[in-house]
């Protein structure tokens, strides 16, 4: 498990995502597809960084793997928001951090990237939750992404 410091993330922050994400979790499929969607449309070229989409002849919501991938990337996402305070750091299920960070690296990911990605699933979340929605809702996902984002980032180098 990699781990990051976790400051600044507060006891009312974490009850706004667990309270969102318990509410979004049966969806997070369709959600992922939907995150995935907004960040190609935001970046196009964003599809390059992704091999299984280099030559797909299909509609992106038709790729039989994109799906699994934006599941997994929404799941990661916002179980590490979830345990954020618990924990008291970044966690990651699946995959650890060096090796996402080795992966981010290889396939060339840029500060723009996270933030397209940032954008899109604050969005993602706010059309899924819209109820719910709130300034310090968006806040508290935002400082959870950040802080997954950073400790990503800390770990982009080539994979030894």
């Amino acid at each position: 498990m990699g781990t990051l410091d976790t400051k600044g993330f507060t006891e009312e922050q974490e009850a706004l995502v667990v309270k969102s994400w318990n509410a979004m979790k049966k969806n997070s499929a369709e959600l992922g597809l939907k995150l995935f969607l907004k960040i190609f449309e935001i970046a196009p070229s964003a599809q390059k960084l992704f091999s299984f989409l280099k030559d797909s002849k299909v509609p992106l919501e038709k790729n039989t793997k994109l799906k699994p991938h934006a599941m997994s990337v929404f799941l990661m996402t916002c179980e590490s928001a979830v345990q954020l305070r618990k924990s008291g750091k970044v966690t990651v299920r699946e995959s650890s951090l060096k090796k996402l960070g080795a992966n981010h690296f290889k396939y060339g990911v840029v500060d723009e990237h996270f933030e397209v990605t940032k954008f899109a699933l604050l969005e993602t979340i706010k059309e899924a939750v819209p109820e719910m929605w709130s300034p310090a809702m968006k806040n508290a996902w935002g400082e959870a992404y950040d802080q997954l984002v950073n400790a990503i980032k800390s770990e982009m180098k080539p994979s030894s």
